[in-house]
């Protein structure tokens, strides 16, 4: 027999025991709507590969990521170019996680899956926000004619919750229609304060990694100028750290685009702080 030691399969951190957890990690490996640069779907195993050069103790939040007790569940595996059973497969997966009391912190992949994560969690919580956290509105009925696509998944989350629902923070990108509608109902967000009424509520966050300016962040599939630095976004995950944060998600990770790992490294450290928020 082999007797190692090995290196984990697991995000660093992580609990081996799925009962004693609190919090799942699972991967979401899916990008067949992408729009631009695909490469997402290896988002979630290069981010399990580069976490060994992470520490596990948030100096943010003051507290270890073994305390947040998590358990990687690994990746779920999607047949190619079928939205509609990757949304399928990611719901059913999902709607197990929070019948067993836990939480989810998704990783992946294309912003699509984030309606799936969604739908399962509004099978639990009434009374239901989403945060976004992304550099496009998302708010297309469609992409060239296709209804489930990354570009429109926000419009697909207002249709279950309602606009009124929903915040929208560092978005820089989309159509003049997209903007209108977000001016309509108010839903972008440029100051902290703007999230207050949400505090009452079980809020779903959402994290799009194009968020973050690509001099940062550019292994991502579709990346915008004028993006946040990572003090920015962690100033506004700071202000939530007192909100009822039930579920997250960090999708769009692209890692095969940044030969540097600079991106796949970034997206490990704010997998790290979202864990403490959760």
């Amino acid at each position: 027999m082999l007797k190692g030691p090995f290196l984990s399969k697991d995000f660093i951190g992580a609990n081996p025991d799925y009962n004693s957890s609190k919090i799942v990690l699972l991967g979401e490996p899916y990008d067949c709507t992408c729009s631009n640069r695909s490469g997402s779907r290896f988002g979630p195993q290069c981010a399990r590969l580069e976490s060994i050069g992470i520490e596990t103790y948030s100096p943010y939040f003051d507290e270890n990521m073994e305390n947040a007790l998590f358990f990687d569940a690994g990746d779920l595996e999607y047949p190619f170019g079928n939205a509609q059973r990757a949304l399928e497969i990611t719901k059913e997966n999902v709607d197990i996680i929070y019948k067993d009391n836990k939480k989810l912190l998704a990783i992946g992949g294309e912003h699509l899956l984030t309606l799936a994560n969604v739908q399962a969690v509004s099978q639990k919580y009434d009374n239901l926000a989403v945060i976004q956290f992304d550099a496009h509105t998302d708010l297309r009925k469609e992409y060239l004619k296709e209804e489930l696509t990354h570009s429109g998944v926000m419009y697909r989350i207002a249709q279950l919750i309602g606009y009124e629902n929903i915040a929208q923070i560092g978005i820089r990108s989309g159509e003049k229609e997209e903007f209108e509608i977000m001016k309509k109902y108010s839903s972008q967000k440029t100051k902290k304060e703007e999230l207050d009424k949400f505090k009452g509520k079980n809020i779903f966050l959402t994290i799009d990694l194009d968020v973050l300016d690509p001099s940062l962040m550019s292994g991502v599939g579709t990346p915008e100028a004028g993006g946040f630095t990572y003090i920015e976004l962690m100033d506004w995950l700071l202000y939530l750290k007192d909100f009822n944060i039930i579920g997250a998600d960090i999708m769009e990770l692209a890692p095969d685009i940044d030969i540097t790992k600079t991106s796949t490294a970034t997206a490990c450290k704010l997998i790290r702080e979202v864990l403490m928020l959760l």
